[in-house]
């Protein structure tokens, strides 16, 4: 009875996660040419996420949409978890500002692909270690795609990485609640 409970919370907090995840996707598109504490021309809108570093605003989203795809597959499994980055990745190029089509697309597909391929196998043992690596080789891929594609520059990268790993340091209370209601992958 108890793991019936269990697995009942672990699918709904999996659906959840696959509606946040969906939903962060145009935020953060909207909030590169909207929010932030000044705008760049010809450029995105930028925050402070450090010291001296700077980021495109919608860094926060795109760093919780990648733990949030981790928990889609530890709750849902791994075919819902690719379902999320092909709805995803429509959506990216469906809602996206004209000028971040490509970028944005290209840099969801690819970043939640390979945050998919490190998380995979390392879930099962060490849950904590496989949501670090994949989102931070997601990050990375995310930031160096999107950066070039939509701005035809590396110059915020480093605020870009820093940002997203804060969002992904974040997660962690999150992350040790998942492991309780889904200590084993769905």
């Amino acid at each position: 009875m108890h793991h019936a409970i269990g697995r009942r919370l672990a699918r709904r907090l999996g659906l959840a996660c696959f509606a946040g995840f969906l939903a962060l996707i145009p935020l953060a598109n909207w909030m590169v040419l909207h929010v932030g504490t000044a705008c760049l021309p010809h450029g995105p809108c930028v925050v402070p996420v450090a010291p001296g570093l700077l980021a495109p605003s919608g860094v926060i989203t795109v760093g919780v949409a990648l733990v949030l795809r981790d928990v889609v597959q530890r709750c849902l499994g791994p075919w819902p978890s690719l379902a999320a980055i092909a709805v995803g990745s429509l959506l990216s190029a469906a809602l996206a500002p004209a000028s971040l089509i490509l970028a944005s697309a290209s840099a969801f597909t690819l970043s939640e692909l390979a945050d998919f391929a490190v998380y995979s196998p390392l879930q099962r043992r060490r849950l904590m270690l496989a949501v670090l690596a994949s989102a931070g080789l997601g990050l990375t891929i995310d930031s160096i795609v999107f950066l070039w594609l939509a701005f035809g520059s590396l110059a915020l990268l480093p605020g870009q990485i820093v940002g997203k790993a804060w969002a992904v340091l974040f997660s962690i209370p999150c992350i040790r609640l998942v492991r309780r209601l889904a200590p084993t992958p769905a």
